[in-house]
């Protein structure tokens, strides 16, 4: 049955996510009105997932309503800020009515999971993408921020790095796993990523700097180094590959995947000596998975230990406008 796009708002739409007390008018008016706390900053991030070019024509309902919020909430963690309120702009080529239960359930889901309360957005008819808002709070002067660096900082990155592109690529047929536990795990670890939200709010007054994965570790890696005015050195041996991927592809492999694969939405900060008492303490109170990888040096760019050898590397990241 053809729904009206007032139907279909509120079907799916009008209380998805957490029910939060700070917002006074949310979905189903010309804006919302929301009520921030004292002594708070507000940190706003936006994404937009398009068939495609984020995710394979095709792809599971359930895994695009997870990651369109996903990669936001990842945006958010490495701020340092706490998830409040998100819009939601969706463009539809039909409005299938399984379709959307599904993207609708995945979204509401990891939006109740981290507090996040869907407060307004639009819909229309069109090639299928996604764009999401989130709006985060965070103490005032505490949010983190790519640059503040300096050489000597240790850098550490969150999870297994690599695992989503190699996910990605078998949701592509561009890898072969003989084995399917690792197959499995590796698909859904770019279907369905962990926003690191926790280890972002942990990492207040600890990191120095903090990005999130998407465009590749090493690429990732130059940015912040761009913005800290600094560059790096990491060893390949210390990258912390998974079971699943060193399965999959062997070691060697696994580590430049890990090197230069996008979409893990980790955690990638640096620590600065003096705290770095203070890091082992938190990882040993729950922050979370971080390994050690590297170290912040004077000069530009990322040198990378491999084999007994350096090899200056030169990852830009993923460009939309690349030629």
């Amino acid at each position: 049955m053809a729904q009206s796009e007032f139907e279909l708002i509120g079907r799916y739409f009008s209380r998805l996510g957490a029910q939060r007390s700070d917002v006074r008018i949310g979905v189903g008016d010309d804006g919302a009105v929301l009520v921030p706390p004292a002594s708070r900053e507000l940190v706003v991030v936006t994404d937009s997932l398009v068939e495609g070019v984020h995710f394979p024509p095709g792809s599971p309902a359930a895994s695009i309503g997870h990651r369109a919020f996903a990669v936001n909430l990842s945006d958010i963690a490495a701020m340092g800020a706490e998830a409040a309120w998100a819009l939601l702009a969706l463009t539809l080529p039909e409005p299938d009515e399984h379709w959307l239960q599904q993207f609708a359930r995945a979204a509401g889901d990891l939006c109740r999971r981290h507090g996040v309360s869907l407060v307004g957005g639009d819909t229309t008819r069109g090639p299928l993408s996604i764009t999401v808002t989130i709006i985060g709070i965070v103490p005032i002067g505490v949010a983190l921020e790519r640059k503040g660096a300096q050489a000597g900082d240790a850098i550490f990155v969150t999870g297994s790095p690599g695992d989503s592109a190699a996910g990605l690529a078998l949701e592509q047929n561009r890898l072969h796993v003989v084995d399917p536990m690792s197959a499995q795990i590796l698909r859904d670890r770019f279907l369905f990523p962990t926003p690191r939200c926790e280890v972002g709010i942990a990492l207040r007054g600890l990191a120095s700097a903090c990005i999130d994965i998407s465009d590749g570790l090493g690429g990732d890696l130059e940015k912040l180094c761009a913005a800290s005015g600094c560059g790096a050195e990491i060893d390949a041996a210390t990258l912390p590959v998974s079971d699943a991927l060193v399965t999959a592809v062997g070691r060697e492999l696994a580590r430049e995947y890990a090197l230069t694969g996008g979409e893990d939405y980790e955690l990638l900060f640096t620590v600065p000596l003096a705290r770095l008492g203070a890091m082992t303490q938190a990882m040993a109170m729950g922050l979370g998975p971080a390994t050690r990888i590297g170290t912040l040096v004077s000069g530009n760019g990322v040198r990378v230990s491999a084999r007994g050898g350096v090899m200056q590397f030169s990852g830009a990241g993923f460009d939309h406008f690349a030629r």
